[in-house]
């Protein structure tokens, strides 16, 4: 069920599968659905990062009927921010989680999912700007210029991010990779540069986003700054979501001992842990500065708007969704080629999958 990436034939193009530091306990690269849910319940380098935001999805998804159950979401308008997040909170692990049990498929399959894992990542990052836009801007910020763009300059930064992260998979779709040819850039061709346009995705709508948090926290002195019991909290999300990043980009500890974490220990999964955890400890923030904070944004700030919140988050995952549907097409459409032509070949339906080399 498990190879390492070197026995599974050379037929296969195994490239987009190898990680660095990570020697074995890889899925056959051309599994089925079947095998890759039965690969759930066995220990392969993959086991861990599925099971690490699976088990947390439905963490967040009944925290969010918690909200909806005992807040009047219907009729408040200021909890529909904690509403959108928490969706967004269900949403990324459960991405991920599908992204990483599915993408053994074929090559193609394995773009795909991860296409769909960065759209969710993304609107992660506007549920975040939504609600800090909402409950945790400091006093002084409240009904500035900058208050006033927040949110619409987030959701700019989600559209381009998901298509920045798309891209640094494949590049264009129908420009460098379509139905004839994949021409694999920057991934294949440049994949310190594919990495680095993919942290720049991550990394630049986080760093937008927080901008108020950070002035809050770390800069701002004296009246007008919200000091609260939340800050400590949103200190403790803020270092484990560094070290998130640090994890992500570094590549250890496997890269110190390659083979040894195959299994358990390696970044992603430490990754995803810490990302966890850090979203956890967001979450209590984000609802303390709800509850502290209530009665004076309601009194000072612009009444919560639904083109700011549910509004924004609709049109994002729509135009997400449209990104995810353009850079797939071309790899939809190359994988049913030997359909359309009616060859049955092994070779054709290997080639169709996105086994084969190209």
């Amino acid at each position: 069920m498990w190879v390492t990436l070197d026995s599974a034939g050379s037929s296969v193009d195994t490239t987009v599968f190898h990680e660095d530091g990570i020697i074995s306990g890889y899925r056959h690269p051309c599994s089925s659905a079947t095998d890759c849910i039965i690969s759930l319940f066995q220990l392969t380098n993959e086991t861990v990062n599925i099971w690490t935001h699976f088990l947390p999805t439905w963490y967040f998804l009944w925290k969010l009927l918690t909200v909806i159950l005992t807040r009047d979401v219907w009729h408040d308008s200021f909890t529909w921010p904690l509403v959108v997040f928490l969706v967004s909170c269900c949403i990324y692990p459960l991405a991920s989680s599908c992204a990483h049990t599915f993408s053994t498929m074929s090559t193609r399959a394995r773009h795909i999912c991860f296409f769909f894992d960065y759209g969710a990542l993304s609107l992660y990052s506007l549920g975040s700007a939504i609600t800090y836009s909402a409950y945790v801007i400091p006093d002084n910020w409240v009904n500035s210029l900058f208050h006033q763009y927040y949110v619409p300059v987030a959701v700019a930064n989600t559209i381009i991010c998901t298509a920045l992260a798309c891209y640094s998979r494949l590049g264009f779709p129908f420009l460098q990779y379509n139905r004839n040819t994949i021409i694999r850039f920057p991934e294949y061709q440049f994949p310190k540069f594919a990495k680095f346009l993919r942290i720049v995705a991550f990394a630049y709508p986080y760093l937008f986003d927080n901008i108020p948090l950070f002035y809050r926290v770390f800069l701002c002195v004296g009246d007008g700054c919200t000091d609260n019991n939340a800050n400590v909290l949103h200190h403790t999300h803020i270092a484990l979501a560094f070290l998130t990043a640090f994890l992500y980009t570094t590549h250890l500890p496997e890269r110190l001992a390659p083979g040894s974490f195959d299994y358990i220990g390696h970044s992603h999964q430490l990754f995803h842990v810490c990302g966890i955890i850090s979203t956890h400890f967001q979450m209590e923030a984000v609802e303390q500065d709800m509850v502290t904070r209530r009665q004076w944004l309601l009194t000072h700030s612009s009444p919560v708007a639904f083109a700011d919140t549910l509004g924004a988050a609709m049109l994002c995952v729509a135009l997400s969704l449209g990104i995810i549907f353009l850079f797939s097409l071309p790899l939809v459409w190359s994988g049913n080629q030997g359909k359309i032509h009616g060859d049955k070949s092994p070779q054709s339906r290997a080639a169709a999958k996105g086994c084969w080399g190209h």
